[in-house]
């Protein structure tokens, strides 16, 4: 079961569903940025 988050009034579980196009084939979110954005 996903871990559900909560505050003082209320409780929620958010998804994160991130698509990037690019015009031109170069790596444009580096590998520190790759990971803070899967935490």
């Amino acid at each position: 079961m996903d871990k559900m988050d909560h505050n003082a009034h209320s409780v929620y579980l958010m998804y994160y569903h991130l698509i990037m196009v690019v015009k031109y084939r170069r790596k444009v979110i580096d590998d520190p940025i790759s990971e803070r954005a899967k935490e």
